[in-house]
């Protein structure tokens, strides 16, 4: 089986997951570029009315087209309660090549069901695993039992 994990990271912790992710299972992975500057608190300031506007953004040319893939792994911060903006974007341009998805999210809140029901909805399809985790956890690295969890999980559901 063939796996892609994609992802956005503004602070790194999810990018930190995405690697994880991708080294276990030894596969690919793309990391999304948004255009528009997400640094420091002008950034974290649009990056919040973006999200909440549900607005879509400019990304860079990927580099991994997901339609090669038979798994998408798709990880995003949330960003005032919702998807990040790239992430809404990579769905939405994306969504007819997915085959199968996955999805986590890195957060600060208790949004991860409300975010995961919009990347569901965004994607048309039913993620086979999703795994959360706080920053709290990324940033102490407490975060690798859940991983194993979660990919436990998702060759569970492969299989069936």
């Amino acid at each position: 089986m063939k796996i892609l994990v994609a992802f956005y990271s503004r602070s790194g912790k999810t990018k930190k997951v995405a690697e994880a992710i991708s080294e276990i299972l030894k596969c690919d992975k793309e990391e999304i570029f948004d255009i528009k500057s997400r640094e420091g608190i002008p950034g974290f300031l649009s990056a919040g009315t973006d999200a909440n506007l549900r607005r879509l953004t400019a990304i860079k040319e990927i580099k991994n087209n997901p339609s090669l893939y038979d798994l998408v792994i798709i990880g995003t911060p949330i960003w005032s309660s919702n998807i990040s903006t790239p992430i809404r974007t990579y769905l939405f341009l994306y969504k007819e090549k997915f085959k199968k998805i996955a999805f986590f999210c890195t957060r600060l809140g208790t949004d991860a069901e409300k975010v995961f029901a919009d990347m569901k909805n965004l994607s048309q399809k039913t993620p086979l695993a999703l795994l959360e985790l706080t920053s709290r956890e990324v940033a102490r690295d407490q975060y690798m039992q859940k991983i194993k969890e979660f990919i436990k999980n998702l060759k569970e559901e492969i299989v069936k």
